[in-house]
């Protein structure tokens, strides 16, 4: 199994302490989260990692050779020199890395800080292309791309979703890809990577997929994670989650239940 983490946004929404710093190299409890992603890839399987830049590129470029080496990992960076643009390019240029792959592949936002039940929970789904959605959203600080479930499959991937549906869940921001769907992931890259629809986000991939049937989810309601877009998500990460995280370690290594501490963003 390969993994693709999208880690080229600017991070504009984070103002200036951050604004030299990529979002995935900022540090929560002793460790980056490209750390986190690399140590909770590697300790279900992942092997080979693909880690798409654009912003401060060489800051990211410095920790790889590190982090292979903890982690017994191979980490490619993929660079996106139109990081400016849509997210959809980040997409593309990450495609020759997976598009002939016989496995899954996970496609993951770098900005999300999680427990690692929440991936093992993808990785484990019984469904060939999997998403994950937390019932437990706010839209009062946000606006989460909104995921409604009818008859046991997610019919619509979109922010500001309003309608009926069996029950509802904001994303988290990660995907398995099964080999058999991966075509068309890159026949939608492709056809966003010209003119206008360059400036589209890859939600706008993810959508299609939804759109044809290809995704089951899994529900990761009160498992801890934030994503980070904020200032305050910050805090939440490094004040709530982590020591959530942390608490929900202990349990399961004391042999009781290693979920349900009720924070998610």
């Amino acid at each position: 199994m390969k993994a693709v983490l999208y880690a080229a946004g600017r991070a504009v929404r984070l103002g200036a302490e951050f604004a030299e710093c990529p979002k995935i190299l900022i540090e929560i409890g002793g460790r980056t989260l490209l750390e986190w992603n690399v140590s909770n890839l590697a300790a279900l399987g992942v092997r080979e990692i693909s880690i798409v830049t654009g912003h401060c590129r060489e800051a990211i470029q410095r920790e790889l050779p590190a982090l292979e080496k903890r982690h017994g990992v191979r980490v490619t960076e993929v660079f996106n020199p139109d990081y400016t643009e849509g997210s959809v390019l980040s997409v593309q240029v990450s495609v020759p890395g997976f598009s002939g792959s016989e496995s899954p592949v996970l496609l993951m936002d770098g900005d999300v800080f999680f427990a690692p039940e929440i991936l093992r929970r993808l990785v484990e789904s019984k469904h060939p292309t999997a998403l994950l959605i937390d019932r437990d959203y706010s839209t009062a600080d946000d606006d989460p791309v909104l995921v409604p479930v009818k008859g046991g499959r997610p019919v619509e991937f979109l922010k500001k979703w309003t309608g009926q549906a069996d029950l509802v869940g904001e994303s988290i921001g990660f995907f398995k890809i099964d080999p058999l769907d991966i075509p068309l992931i890159v026949k939608a890259s492709a056809l966003r990577s010209t003119g206008d629809r360059r400036r589209e986000s890859y939600d706008e991939i993810i959508r299609d997929l939804v759109h044809e049937g290809r995704f089951g989810f899994e529900d990761v309601t009160g498992i801890p994670w934030t994503e980070i877009d904020f200032p305050g998500d910050v805090e939440v990460a490094r004040t709530e989650v982590y020591p959530a995280i942390a608490t929900a370690e202990t349990a399961s290594v004391s042999g009781e239940r290693g979920e349900g501490a009720g924070v998610s963003h």
